[in-house]
């Protein structure tokens, strides 16, 4: 009777972690504060929980994410909930910013110069954006001449997205009639990518610390005897 009554006080604790996280919490995060239950009993519970919410069409679920439980709203209200969210919440991520972050997640690890060749622009505002909303990262440097930091998408980005992983990205064959993703598949080719050094920690740090700068509309030359080159006289001919 006791170990029932336990177990039941433990559900509910783990529900509470739950709903207060706000992102997805992993079984091991709850086992920490949860003494006296081992992973597969956590497991057992939370998806006790979900299922529960289910039977009772409530206007909340608990779901896996990223690796960790998060409770939602219920997918039928959905509707409902835009409406209230598009009255409340203006904040939304610019079309330049979607289109720099769908480039990160197929493509990475990748350089701003692979993301400026496909765009078109100078990506440095965008990047530094999507840095600080903690969609994208620094993963390391590919190892080309210059050693140039490469991006990729960050653990918060599966979360934002409600994606498990990135396998469940929609496939790049089904953008076929974009051109800004099939370029993407034309981007500069492999390198081993190397993890970043203490050094490297040090130099992204000072650059993080930089004003943003604000995307032109012109592109943004790939290597810096383009921007040298001596240039025609007019006048010559």
């Amino acid at each position: 009777m006791e170990d029932t009554i336990q177990r039941e006080r433990n559900k509910s604790a783990i529900e509470s972690l739950i709903f207060i996280a706000n992102k997805p919490i992993t079984i091991e995060e709850i086992q920490r504060v949860i003494e006296g239950m081992g992973p597969a009993e956590i497991k057992e519970a939370v998806e006790e929980m979900a299922h529960a919410y289910e039977e009772r069409m409530g206007g909340v679920r608990i779901v896996e994410i990223a690796g960790g439980y998060l409770m939602v709203t219920n997918p039928e209200n959905a509707a409902t909930v835009k409406a209230f969210y598009r009255i409340t919440h203006t904040e939304r991520l610019t079309g330049p910013s979607l289109e720099t972050l769908a480039i990160v997640a197929y493509k990475q690890p990748v350089t701003r110069v692979d993301i400026e060749s496909i765009r078109g622009v100078n990506v440095d505002g965008v990047l530094r954006s999507l840095v600080e909303k903690n969609l994208v990262r620094v993963v390391g440097r590919k190892e080309v001449i210059g050693r140039p930091f490469v991006y990729g998408t960050t653990r918060f980005f599966l979360d934002y997205f409600g994606l498990k992983s990135l396998a469940e990205l929609p496939k790049i064959e089904e953008f076929a009639q974009q051109d800004m993703l099939m370029d993407m598949k034309l981007a500069s080719g492999d390198a081993q990518i190397s993890p970043l050094t203490q050094e490297d920690e040090e130099i992204l740090s000072r650059e993080q610390q930089q004003p943003l700068s604000t995307e032109t509309a012109q592109p943004k030359s790939e290597t810096p005897e383009a921007s040298d080159a001596p240039q025609e006289d007019p006048s010559a001919n």
